[in-house]
C-alpha cells in the first residue's frame, strides 16, 4: 500500500512539473505580446486617441525604418555577423539621395539605384573585410561605421544639403527634390496607409520568407550555429556571409532612402539613432515566441513594441528625458521573462 502511494505521489509531482513547465513555456512564449497588449491597453485608457487609426499608422510609420534596418541586422546576426555600420549606411544614404537630386540635378529613376548601389558596395567592403581578410566582424563594421559617418559630410563641407545649398568651391546647388521621390516617404495608400508602411511589410515578408522557407535560409542558420560544419556540408559560407552584408547594406539604403523623402533634405544627424533602434528591435526578436534566435517577424514586432512604447509616454506627456530610461526597464523586464524562467525551468 505505502508502495502504492509512493508512486501516486511521485506521478502527481511529474504532472504538476510537467504542468510548470508547460506554463512557463507560455510565458515566454507571449511575454513580449503580452507587454504589447498591456502597454496598448494602458495607453488607450491614458488617453483615447492613442487607439486612432491615423495614431496607429503614425506608430507604424515611424517604426519603418527602424524595422527595415533591423531586418538587416537579423540577417548579419543569422550568419553569426554584427552590422554595427547600418546606422552609417542609412545616414549616408540620405546625403547621398540628397546629393544626387540637389547638386547633381537627378531624378528619382537615377536616384533610387544610385542610393541602392551605395548600400550594396558598402555591404561588399563589409564582407571584403571579414571574409576575405578575416577582420573580426564588430571590427570591420565599426571601422566602416567611423568612416561612412565622416565620408558623409565631406563633400558639403560639414553642411546638410537643401535647395540654394552654397558648396565648398563656393558654387550654389540649383536642383530640387524630385516631387516623386518625396511620395515615397509622404504619401498615403488610399489616404490612409503610408508608403513607408507598405514598404517595411515587403521587406518583412520578403526577408521573412528568404530566412525562414528557402534552402538559403537555412544555410545562413547554418552558417552562424557552425561554420566549419557548413562548409564541410558543401556550401560557400563565404557567399552566404557576403549576401547577409549586401543584403543588410541594401536594406540601410533603403531606409535612408525613406528618411530622405519624408524629411525632405539631407540632415547631416538623421541617422543618430537608428543603429541602437535597430539593434534593440532585432535583439528584442529574439524574445518572441520564444525561439531565442535572430528572425524577422520578431524584429518587426520588436519594432513595433519600441515604437507603441514611444509614442505612448510622448502622449502622455512624459518627459523625454526619462523615455530612454522607461523604454530599457520595460524591455529588461520583458527579456528578463523570458529568458529567466527558461534558465530556472532548465
Amino acid at each position: 500500500m505505502t508502495s502504492l502511494q509512493n508512486t501516486h505521489a511521485i506521478e502527481q509531482g511529474a504532472s504538476r512539473k510537467h504542468i510548470w513547465a508547460q506554463i512557463v513555456e507560455i510565458i515566454q512564449r507571449a511575454a513580449i505580446f503580452v507587454l504589447l497588449v498591456v502597454l496598448v491597453t494602458g495607453f488607450a485608457i491614458a488617453q483615447p486617441a492613442f487607439i486612432h487609426l491615423a495614431n496607429l499608422m503614425s506608430v507604424l510609420q515611424a517604426v519603418s525604418v527602424v524595422a527595415i534596418l533591423g531586418a538587416g541586422v537579423t540577417i548579419s546576426l543569422a550568419v553569426g555577423g554584427f552590422d554595427l555600420s547600418i546606422g552609417a549606411v542609412a545616414a549616408s544614404s540620405v546625403m547621398a539621395a540628397s546629393y544626387s537630386m540637389i547638386v547633381w540635378g537627378l531624378g528619382v529613376y537615377e536616384t533610387l539605384p544610385i542610393v541602392l548601389a551605395f548600400g550594396a558596395l558598402v555591404g561588399l567592403a563589409n564582407a571584403f573585410l571579414i571574409v576575405k581578410l578575416r577582420v573580426p566582424d564588430l571590427l570591420a563594421t565599426l571601422s566602416m561605421m567611423f568612416l561612412l559617418t565622416g565620408l558623409q559630410l565631406i563633400p558639403t563641407a560639414g553642411r546638410s544639403i537643401s535647395s540654394g545649398l552654397i558648396l565648398p568651391d563656393g558654387k550654389t546647388a540649383q536642383g530640387a527634390y524630385d516631387p516623386l521621390f518625396l511620395l515615397i516617404g509622404r504619401y498615403n495608400l488610399f489616404g490612409i496607409v503610408p508608403v513607408p508602411v507598405v514598404l517595411m511589410a515587403i521587406v518583412a515578408i520578403i526577408t521573412f520568407v528568404l530566412t525562414e522557407k528557402t534552402r538559403i535560409g537555412r544555410l545562413l542558420f547554418a552558417t552562424g550555429g557552425n561554420e566549419v560544419a557548413t562548409r564541410l556540408a558543401g556550401a560557400s559560407t563565404a557567399r552566404l556571409k557576403t549576401m547577409a552584408y549586401v543584403i543588410s547594406g541594401i536594406l540601410a539604403s533603403l531606409g535612408g532612402i525613406i528618411i530622405a523623402a519624408r524629411v525632405g533634405r539631407g540632415d547631416v544627424s538623421s541617422g543618430a539613432s537608428l543603429l541602437m533602434d535597430s539593434v534593440a528591435a532585432s535583439l528584442i526578436g529574439f524574445a518572441v515566441l520564444g525561439l531565442r534566435r535572430p528572425n524577422v517577424f520578431g524584429t518587426l514586432v520588436g519594432a513595433i513594441f519600441v515604437g507603441v512604447l514611444l509614442n505612448g509616454l510622448t502622449m502622455l506627456n512624459i518627459p523625454y528625458y526619462t523615455q530612454d530610461f522607461v523604454k530599457g526597464a520595460v524591455l529588461v523586464g520583458a527579456l528578463a521573462i523570458t529568458y529567466g524562467l527558461g534558465h530556472r525551468h532548465t
